[in-house]
């Protein structure tokens, strides 16, 4: 085989921007920022829209007036930089929505129920804000603080909206179902009824266990509640740390879902926002007891919360972060960069993070054996660095 011609070693950082034909299917996963009125929604969304003047390549953009792509901090992706000295570093991203703010009586279709139902029906993963904190200056809808109310009525309107999609859903499967001739059929309306009896006892989707098998099933259902959800419990700045007696009811309300729990403090983190000085900002957080921005773990919670991870390709050009989707193997994490190094994929060269930052360089790696060369059916994992071959 000649190998100048008729294989190609690819490295995605040579690639000009303007050929690659990025996989949009990983680009536009989002996770949707939802919660009642005044409990911090807006002010959390406005710190992710100021991220830049949190830490360096934090760039945001507004696709639509409530939709930003923000950049994901990853202390890797800046390790690579500095053994590399690349011309540009490239981040990955993810997209939060800021859903219009939900009332009682949203699955009938009261204040913008229809449109708080639609919007989130279209994201990826919900982040739940929850108010944890007092301020007399700021008035609740319902005239008092109680974090675990605010989660059951948002909840109670999306299992209701939920309820009517499955029980329309046993109509049609019901009557073929029950025949007995149609396995699948009956398999997916007993899957249907677990899901309209868990709804009825106030329970969410995600709540009813399901196999692999069963999961494919049912994926067109799109139920509400069955999104990966993560609460966003916004405290004082007393509580960001430890939290508060209303964090720890939150945590005994959900300690049965399927779901994480961050703290915010979306008031402090709106006020590092305007601090001018990288270091100013440390300092602050600092004194407050903390080792990172609120911003930045919620943003990296987010994009965990989508399933997703990050692989790196490294060079003098440009060391930049690709995403995909946690479990996808090699040819398919090449297609996220371009749809011709999936179609002609023949095999990755693979270093692990570790050993890169360890021994300091590519050539390192290979000449001490730490450099793999894989097929089609690796599993690439969080934090590779790859380099593909593929014929064109």
């Amino acid at each position: 085989m000649n190998d100048s011609k008729e294989m190609k070693k690819v490295m995605s950082f040579l690639l000009p921007l303007s050929s690659q034909n990025f996989n949009s299917s990983i680009m536009a996963l989002q996770c949707g920022i939802v919660g009642l009125p005044n409990v911090g929604k807006s002010t959390l969304f406005n710190c992710l829209s100021n991220a830049k003047a949190q830490a360096a390549n934090f760039p945001f953009c507004t696709i639509e007036p409530n939709v930003g792509v923000i950049t994901v901090p990853d202390e890797r992706l800046n390790k690579l930089a500095e053994l590399v000295k690349p011309q540009r570093i490239v981040p990955t991203t993810v997209e939060i929505v800021d859903i219009a703010g939900l009332v009682k009586g949203a699955s009938k279709g009261e204040g913008l129920g229809n449109k708080f139902l639609a919007n989130i029906r279209e994201t990826d993963a919900i982040l739940h804000v929850l108010r944890c904190f007092e301020n007399e200056n700021i008035t609740h809808v319902d005239g008092s603080i109680n974090p675990v109310r605010d989660k059951e009525i948002i909840d109670t309107e999306l299992q209701l909206k939920d309820l009517e999609t499955v029980e329309s859903r046993i109509a049609k499967v019901q009557k073929q179902a029950q025949t007995g001739g149609d396995k699948t059929a009956k398999a997916v309306y007993d899957i249907y009824v677990q899901y309209k009896e868990a709804l009825l006892q106030g329970k969410s989707a995600r709540t009813v266990q399901l196999d692999k098998e069963q999961a494919k099933l049912v994926k067109d259902l799109c139920l509400l509640t069955n999104k990966p959800v993560m609460y966003v419990c916004n405290v004082d700045e007393a509580s960001a740390v430890k939290g508060n007696a209303y964090v720890d009811a939150v945590r005994e309300a959900v300690k049965d879902e399927n779901a994480e729990i961050l703290l915010v403090a979306a008031a402090t983190e709106a006020d590092i926002a305007e601090l001018e000085t990288y270091e100013e900002r440390q300092m602050f957080l600092e004194e407050v007891g903390l080792s990172e921005s609120g911003v930045a773990r919620l943003i990296k919670s987010a994009y965990k919360l989508l399933n997703l991870e990050t692989y790196f390709t490294a060079g003098v050009q440009e060391v930049r972060a690709w995403t995909y989707e946690k479990g996808w193997k090699a040819p398919q994490c090449a297609g996220v960069i371009h749809t011709d190094f999936e179609k002609g994929f023949i095999r990755a060269e693979v270093i692990k993070y570790i050993d890169f930052t360890t021994l300091g360089s590519e050539a390192a790696c290979k000449e001490a054996g730490k450099m793999s060369v894989e097929g089609k059916e690796y599993v690439v994992q969080d934090g590779d660095i790859m380099h593909f071959r593929f014929n064109v």
